[in-house]
């Protein structure tokens, strides 16, 4: 099936996997983590992107972000890529490409959905295996999230500061959430609808963004469709 053109509504929360090319390592030391959430928190501001969490792997990043202006999230992906590559390069003494050619995203239904993939991208850590709590684990929004430490990258969600009426409220809510476990399907919804390009959400959801986007945010249907067979 040929990948879905990516979109990216101004308002619609987004979930971006973004690979190393050929899996490789993207970085090397705690300076690689911290230099890309220096050019993440830059960019996003310049292009007007919220960033309401984060997991930077060693080969691969997750994003979920909101973006306010159009073209912004792919403009803010493209400069940061670049800037990174240009860093990276010179510090390994390398040249070349770094990253896959394109970022995997899917649409996220802020009701119901959005703090599932909040969990979803800060348990990497852990599903990994750097770490057994994403506590211990310093290069996601976990920290932010969950234990309110400062930062002025991360931009919480109005869902998220649904949680309560206090920073300590809402943390509280937050971690309660990371003591119940992910099925299986869930983690493979999230999987597919990234990595295909479709929406993570309800019927109503995809079918209203589709309406909006005019692209097709569901999967099509195995096979050939009832009645293909011309008569004879």
């Amino acid at each position: 099936m040929a990948r879905l053109q990516r979109s990216a509504p101004i308002g619609v929360p987004v979930h971006i996997i973004q690979r190393g090319n050929n899996r490789q390592i993207c970085f090397n030391q705690n300076g690689d983590y911290a230099a890309y959430l220096w050019w993440l928190r830059e960019y996003s501001e310049r292009f007007h992107v919220d960033i309401h969490a984060w997991s930077l792997m060693k080969n691969h990043i997750h994003l979920l972000c909101t973006t306010h202006m159009e073209g912004g999230l792919s403009r803010m992906i493209q400069a940061i890529g670049r800037k990174y590559v240009r860093y990276f390069n010179h510090q390994n003494l390398r040249t070349g490409t770094l990253w896959e050619g394109r970022y995997r995203s899917c649409l996220v239904q802020p009701e119901k959905y959005l703090l599932k993939v909040y969990r979803y991208i800060e348990l990497n850590s852990v599903r990994n295996k750097y770490v057994s709590n994403p506590s211990d684990f310093n290069w996601s929004s976990f920290q932010i999230n969950a234990q309110g430490r400062a930062s002025a990258l991360c931009k919480p969600h109005a869902e998220y500061l649904n949680l309560g009426k206090s920073k300590a409220e809402r943390t509280e809510k937050y971690k309660e959430m990371f003591e119940r476990s992910f099925s299986e399907d869930l983690l493979k919804e999230i999987r597919d609808s990234t990595n295909k390009g479709l929406a993570f959400g309800d019927e109503i959801f995809k079918k209203e963004i589709e309406k909006m986007t005019g692209r097709r945010l569901n999967p099509l249907k195995r096979g050939r469709a009832f009645g293909w067979r011309k008569s004879k």
